[in-house]
Parts: C-alpha cells; structure tokens; sequence
C-alpha cells in the first residue's frame, strides 16, 4: 500500500476538565516558564464540565490529513482496552490504516487529564501508558518506506531507538513536531536528526527551550525571546530544511534559509474559543497537507493551516472541529 502520510507517535484518550477556578501567574525570571497556574493547595477543585476525547499527537495529525483527503496511516501503540478498541473504531471511520498500530496486553492505553480555563487555554497532565512500548522493527521500517511524508509527532520510551529507525529509512520526507522529552534532551543529542528534517515544528516556548540548549545560544535568551527572526535562524541552524514557529494569537513563522515570512492568524472572539487542545496537531499536519495541495506554495499552507486551527479551536477537543476537503 502506498501512503501520502504516516504519522508516529501517540494516541491517548483526553479527559477535559473545564474549570473557573485557578490564576495564572506571570513568572517572567524563568524565560521557559513564563506563565504559571495555580490552584489552592489542598482544595477540591469544581469542573463545570468534562468529557472524554481521543487525542495524542500522532492521531490528532493522521485524523487531520485523513479528513483533508490523504492516504494516511498511524504507527502507534495502545492498550488492549476500551480506549484501544475505541481508537481503532475511530480511525475505521476516518479511513485511516490500522495496521501499523499495535495493540499491548496489560498495559493501559495512555491517557490526558487536560484542564481547560476559562480563556479557552490548557494545561495537560499526561501518562504514556502503552505509548512507551512503541517498537519500529524491519516490517514497520519496510511500510514507512511506502509513504511520501513521514509526521513524527511526540515520542516517549525508547525514543533515540525509534528516531534511529525513523531517520534511517529511503524515500519519505520527514516532518518532525518534538515532545517535551526530546527537548529536554536538548540540541546535543537532536542534531543529528534535525540535519535530516525536511520541517521542524515548535511552537515560541519550545523554540527557547531548544534554541538555550546549545551553549552559543544560552546567554542570548532574552534576545530570542523578543526577536522572532534571530529565534528562527537559530534553529535553522541546527540543520533542518525548514523551520515553523507558532506562537498562539501572535501566528506563526516560516523560515527556509532564504525566505522568511510570518503568518497572522485568523481571529477568533474569545467568547467563540472552546479550548485549545490540539491546536499544534492540527496547524502543523495542516500545513503539510498545503504544502501537498498547493504544489510548495507555503503562503497558501499557512493560511490553509492557520483556517483549520480557528475552526477547531471553536470547538472542544482536538478533532471536532477539523475541516474536510
């Protein structure tokens, strides 16, 4: 079977919590953890609503391509549970193949707490569950090789091994959007990963963090901070092909080496937003999917992505709003 995308990576359930309670906390003395949420220690915690979606990185950006009208597949690795039966309904019905995911017995699928405030914005806790179990071995390697795009989303586990699979396969084009723990992993160890890249994805707090981690960049993070244009070059640098940066209600950057350009945001009232779980997944894979729709043409893909975001931020969860082409 030949692909137009497969994605890697996760696939958990989100149970959202939307709640009036909690203050966020300016701490601009931590430059990678400049807004704080607090809560009463101790207390009981009201939600005015809750409900149960499938979310995950990989997933999120498989549903998104599919419903654009791609051939997509989706390696990953779940619990043999409700939820594990539960997804592979759920990508049944958007017509994506199942047969990369792989089913684990006794362990339970991963899962997200997400708590929503009362601007829409979130805050994950998030447990990997059978997501670290994620193997990649010479048959998966054989079916990735099928496909024309590669969309790595956050990985956990065994990590370095998945990439090393990942990255040594001929053929696809590879768009890589990093989890928290290959940032903390810093620059060192991504390097060689990011020099075979086709587009890196980070939103501005994640661009910081990797841009820090190499040493020539650490004393200069006030100035990445406040200019978008050094930030970018910075992780261009570091090798890949092309870079993106989104940064929430500002819109996001696009850099090639050559070309850079900024892209706004269509703007929703904030009366409209429903939260903003998923909104990465669904701008990233979207812009990937104009790329392809719209022969390279990255203007047209931002805007194509930038739509798609806006549409599902209107709505709870990370896929009930995503466009169809």
């Amino acid at each position: 079977m030949k692909y137009d995308f497969i994605a890697i990576g996760g696939a958990v359930e989100d149970i959202t919590l939307y709640v009036q309670d909690g203050q966020v906390i300016n701490n601009p003395k931590d430059i990678l953890r400049q807004k704080l949420v607090a809560f009463e220690y101790g207390a009981k915690i009201s939600a005015n609503k809750c409900f149960r979606f499938l979310g995950g990185g990989a997933n999120n950006a498989a549903t998104c391509l599919s419903r654009l009208g791609f051939t997509v597949g989706l390696l990953s690795s779940v619990g043999n549970d409700e939820f594990g039966r539960e997804l592979f309904e759920n990508l049944d019905e958007n017509n994506i193949d199942t047969r990369l995911v792989r089913r684990i017995h006794d362990v339970s699928s991963g899962f997200s707490v997400v708590v929503v405030g009362p601007s829409g914005e979130h805050t994950a806790f998030v447990y990997r569950g059978a997501a670290d179990l994620l193997e990649i071995g010479q048959v998966e390697k054989e079916m990735l090789a099928c496909s024309k795009w590669l969309y790595i989303s956050s990985l956990s586990g065994n990590w370095e091994n998945i990439l090393d699979k990942v990255f040594s396969v001929k053929g696809p084009a590879v768009v890589w959007n990093p989890g928290i723990v290959q940032l903390k992993a810093g620059v060192t160890k991504l390097k060689k990963y990011l020099k075979k890249t086709e587009i890196l994805f980070v939103n501005k707090d994640e661009a910081i963090e990797l841009a820090i981690s190499e040493n020539k960049y650490k004393k200069q993070s006030e100035k990445l901070l406040k200019d978008d244009r050094a930030l970018i070059e910075a992780l261009k640098n570091f090798g890949s092909k092309k870079v993106v940066i989104t940064d929430g209600e500002n819109g996001a950057d696009y850099f090639d080496g050559e070309i850079f350009y900024h892209g706004n945001p269509l703007r929703v009232p904030e009366n409209k937003i429903a939260d903003t779980t998923g909104i990465g997944d669904t701008f990233c894979s979207t812009f990937v999917a104009g790329l392809e729709i719209y022969q390279g043409d990255f203007k047209k893909a931002m805007k194509l992505a930038m739509k798609n975001a806006a549409s599902v931020l209107k709505k709870s969860g990370a896929q009930n709003g995503l466009m169809e082409l």
